[in-house]
């Protein structure tokens, strides 16, 4: 499977963006869908998961209640709301898919990995 993350730029803090992931290949197969993100420095981190099951989404405390994920009705493209965004969002978002059983908020799980688009909150 092929993933293709868009919509980062830069914004001022309390603004909005939108990042799409664009799903290609073997669709037809299950698969968890989970955003990451790594500052400069910085570990690449756990921000939000859609799995494919339909179980509620998760979030990283950090960004709980300012960011919502969402997936299409053919499960090809997922979305991340960032809304109130904060100095400290600042990174590289990345988008990754993954088959097993593990649990979506683990980065290990992740086999699958999109080319990363960038996100700069100004304060």
């Amino acid at each position: 499977v092929q993933l293709q993350a868009s919509g980062g730029g830069v914004v001022q803090a309390g603004g909005s963006l939108r990042l799409s992931c664009a799903v290609s290949g073997r669709t037809f197969q299950a698969y968890d869908l989970g955003w990451f993100r790594q500052a400069p420095g910085k570990e690449r981190e756990f921000v939000a998961a859609m799995p494919w099951r339909g179980d509620r989404p998760r979030y990283a405390d950090s960004v709980m209640g300012r960011f919502a994920v969402s997936r299409n009705k053919d499960k090809d493209t997922v979305w991340l709301q960032m809304n109130n965004l904060k100095p400290e969002d600042t990174a590289v978002y990345y988008c990754a898919a993954k088959t097993d059983s593990s649990p979506v908020t683990r980065i290990s799980g992740y086999t699958e990995w999109g080319q990363g688009t960038q996100v700069t909150v100004s304060s």
